[in-house]
Formats: structure tokens, sequence, C-alpha cells
């Protein structure tokens, strides 16, 4: 396994150790004592898996309180994935990572608790998985505007297709101090 650092602190890209042959291929996405030694959770306590079309994009979706830290894979298509560091006090505060997340790559994406989260399909469908370090927890659901200009993340779609939740998301100035998650260093 390959650990690809990003330029957000704690963000890490993970290339798992894939062996196929022409009958297929095998690779582990989660082994606690591995990602363990890597710093990442040894549990995960929920996992869920959305479909999504073409030019769809969810986000940029956190929980505050009671955050949820992240791992993220794509089982089917391609998305471009993205994590904001949206911790109040933190030295990269509204940055911005970006990766490729596809089937045929099978890179996952490590988001800690703190960031929000966010995707944009760019095949004609996506499958993907998320394994999550909390529980969904409606009271806290909460997002940031995927178009904010202050943090200027470059999607790859210029007319996505988005929920009203998402359409109608706050910027990140707008949002209030206590509805931010706390830097730790």
């Amino acid at each position: 396994m390959k650990v690809v650092e990003t330029s957000l602190p704690g963000c890490v890209v993970i290339e798992p150790a894939v062996f196929g042959d022409d009958r297929g291929f095998f690779f582990e996405t989660w082994n606690a004592d591995r990602y363990g030694q890597l710093g990442l959770p040894d549990r995960f306590v929920q996992s869920n898996v959305s479909s999504s079309a073409r030019g769809v994009l969810r986000g940029l979706h956190y929980q505050w309180p009671n955050p949820q830290g992240k791992l993220v894979s794509v089982l089917e298509g391609e998305v471009y994935d993205v994590a904001v560091d949206i911790r109040r006090g933190s030295p990269t505060f509204g940055r911005w990572a970006a990766v490729i997340l596809s089937a045929q790559n099978k890179r996952q994406f490590w988001i800690p608790e703190g960031f929000a989260h966010g995707f944009a399909v760019l095949s004609d469908r996506a499958i993907f998985s998320y394994l999550c370090t909390a529980q969904y927890d409606k009271s806290a659901d909460a997002g940031v505007r995927w178009d904010d200009a202050a943090i200027g993340i470059d999607w790859p779609i210029d007319a996505p297709l988005l929920s009203e939740k998402d359409g109608k998301a706050p910027f990140l100035a707008d949002v209030a101090e206590d509805c931010l998650p706390i830097y730790v260093a």
C-alpha cells in the first residue's frame, strides 16, 4: 500500500496493493492494523454507498458537532473528490485538496473529522463508498456552498446537478463560528 500526502495535513490518498491476473483482482479496502499504522482510525461505525449520474455534485458536507471522518472510494465509475479544511483556527482553513477516484485506479481518500467533503461525477454513473467514524446525525448535518469563490475549488464540471439542500448551502464566511469544527494542533 502506498500513501500519498495532499496539500492538507491529515488528508491522504491511499493506493492499495492490487493483486490481479486474467481472472480479475483482489485488494484490501481496509485493515485495522495496517491502516492504524498509517494513523487512520482502527474503527468505523457506519458504511454508506451512493449512486449518482454524470454531472451530479454532492457537497460540500460535514457534521458539527459529532464530526465524521470518512474513508471514501469509488466502486464503479469516476469522481472528482474534494476535501476542504473548515476547522476554526487551522493554518489551512478554507484550503482544499482534490483527487480523482475511480473503480479503475482503486484509490481511497481519507478525510479526517473537521473537513467538508464533496464530489462531482465524471463518468456516466458512479457508485461511491464511504466508511465513517461516526454515525450520521441529522441534527449535526451541515454544508458549505460548493462554488464558494473564497474557497475557489476548480471543479471539472460547469453546471452540476445539485440537491436543493446543496444549492442553498451557505458560503463559508456566512457560517456561524460555533457551527464550525475546532482545530486542535
